[in-house]
């Protein structure tokens, strides 16, 4: 594997430019462009100058795996040069061993997923939650909800299952236990989150408008959906609020700008996380090199189009999928038109 330290910096990233201040908070937004929207389920920074072999260790604590296709999983979507970059993001709560016997899965099963798309021109970056109990097509299992994939086939099926339903390549996939969250906020000193209404749950009390959460709280927000009317739609809601939350202390330079809180930071959330082998350190670097003038308003958070909750005949409760709205989405990924997408569709799920 390359030393991230060997990556080509351009021009304008020398260690000793002193760029005006709207152009540094810019420049720290790409520092973190994967971090930004993955911060919740990967935890792991993009950095340049002194700070790499050192961080560079610590991020290769981290579970690496390959990602392969099986007879039953059909055709990879093709990739279409110059339509931008896809990550599939996932975070899971470990299931105890005897909830794991009795529903018949692993262990995990992925209560986050969102599919992030970074446009070719690397100007901007949109995030999509996926319901975790939308029903598709899961490879050699028929249809189930799309989190049972994680359960069934570990990461490698996950991403197969979503390329298929969303008609795109995955270039790369991270995963990170729910564990690893309460200690990455906590190392961020907290963050602010906007609740959506009163509730408790876990001990906490919540309350509606901006409140600052340590990690425990931060983790009880984002598995709580009992408490909300429309469940585990909120709770995509909140998981988003979550991600904006850890976006915001990161991009205010807290972290960046401190060496040993950022190593902090990763040497907490390493040992929760899982990529794909090329998901390496030099990758992310390149890539964050790649997104240098994104700032944190060009980041769009909206969920994939899908229908209303229903029982199958075997009594599960599921998500029907929106088949036709589902293909304009599909459209606007593999053409690279998400700001058309978004200005016409954000909100509407």
């Amino acid at each position: 594997m390359n030393d991230p330290a060997d990556v080509e910096l351009p021009g304008d990233w020398e260690d000793d430019d002193q760029p005006e201040p709207g152009r540094r908070r810019g420049r720290r937004a790409a520092l973190i462009s994967l971090l930004v929207v993955a911060a919740l389920v990967i935890g792991v920074g993009l950095v340049i100058g002194n700070y790499l072999s050192g961080i560079q260790n610590s991020y290769q604590k981290r579970t690496v795996v390959q990602i392969t296709r099986g007879a039953s999983d059909g055709e990879r979507p093709e990739e279409i040069e110059g339509t931008g970059r896809n990550f599939l993001l996932l975070g899971s709560d470990k299931r105890s061993p005897e909830d794991a016997a009795s529903q018949g899965v692993s262990g995990q099963r992925s209560d986050v997923m969102m599919l992030v798309h970074v446009t070719e021109d690397g100007e901007s970056v949109y995030v999509m939650s996926f319901p975790r109990d939308l029903y598709v097509d899961v490879p050699g299992h028929g249809k189930d909800r799309i989190n049972s994939a994680l359960a069934y086939g570990g990461v490698g099926l996950a991403v197969t299952t979503v390329e298929n339903f969303t008609g795109v390549p995955i270039d790369h996939v991270a995963l990170i236990d729910f564990d690893g969250i309460e200690g990455l906020v906590d190392t961020l000193g907290g963050i602010d989150v906007k609740v959506p209404e009163d509730f408790t749950a876990g001990g906490h009390q919540f309350t509606q408008g901006v409140q600052t959460l340590d990690g425990e709280e931060a983790l009880t927000f984002v598995r709580e959906r009992k408490q909300f009317a429309d469940g585990d739609f909120q709770r995509n809601r909140n998981q988003q609020a979550v991600l904006k939350g850890i976006t915001q202390k990161l991009i205010s330079g807290e972290t960046l700008s401190d060496p040993g809180k950022l190593a902090d930071t990763i040497e907490t959330i390493s040992p929760f996380l899982t990529t794909d082998e090329g998901l390496s350190a030099t990758a992310m670097v390149e890539l964050g090199l790649s997104m240098r003038s994104i700032r944190s308003n060009d980041l769009y958070f909206l969920s994939v189009p899908h229908g209303d909750p229903y029982m199958t005949s075997g009594g599960a409760s599921v998500v029907a999928t929106a088949e036709e709205p589902m293909d304009v989405l599909r459209d606007a990924l593999r053409t690279d038109d998400m700001g058309t997408y978004y200005a016409q569709h954000a909100g509407t799920y």
